[in-house]
């Protein structure tokens, strides 16, 4: 039998983040706290201490491939929680898949926000300054300040992209996918 228990909890809870993300561009410990704490718990309930093992793997791997971003200023920790507490739910390789899909709708979107702004030039040099800081690869790069300046911006909504909504059309996504593979 298929449970999609994980699928539901996780499904429900990027839609809240995906609505609270894109009106303030924030996504709270109140929603990603509990979140992770239950998904461990029902793995650790449904198949006991391998199913908590997964589950904290999945949620570190989570962290690992986000961390890079939030060191170079890409995504807020609010979006680091969020991946974590889906690996929770999700385990893998469900949420590298997450992953995957939640990046390729994040440049999309990056993409349309670049060609209806017309911020090629803008967008090239801060491009730059990304592959610097990835050569560099420092938190003393300030890149929690430099999101907290875009957020501050008047036109911080064609200059940021909601991560939360990526994730939420990535779980989706993969949702399909993985339901459509199913007999």
């Amino acid at each position: 039998m298929v449970n999609y228990v994980p699928l539901i909890v996780v499904g429900s809870a990027v839609l809240v983040a995906a609505v609270i993300d894109i009106w303030k561009f924030k996504v709270h410990n109140l929603l990603t706290f509990p979140l992770f704490l239950t998904g461990v718990l029902y793995h650790g309930i449904m198949d006991g201490g391998a199913g908590v093992a997964q589950s904290l793997l999945s949620a570190f791997f989570g962290i690992g491939v986000l961390i890079v971003f939030y060191t170079m200023g890409g995504v807020g920790a609010g979006d680091v929680k969020l991946l974590a507490a889906i690996g929770a739910w999700l385990k893998l390789p469900l949420t590298f898949w997450v992953f995957i899909a939640s990046s390729l709708a994040a440049g999309v979107y990056a993409l349309m926000l670049i060609v209806c702004t017309g911020q090629t030039r803008e967008t090239w040099v801060n491009l730059r300054i990304l592959w610097f800081r990835l050569l560099a690869v420092g938190r003393h790069l300030g890149a929690e300040d430099q999101m907290e300046t875009e957020l501050r911006r008047e036109d911080r909504r064609a200059r940021v992209i909601p991560f939360a909504a990526m994730v939420a059309v990535g779980v989706v996504a993969v949702g399909v996918a993985w339901c459509m593979g199913r007999p």
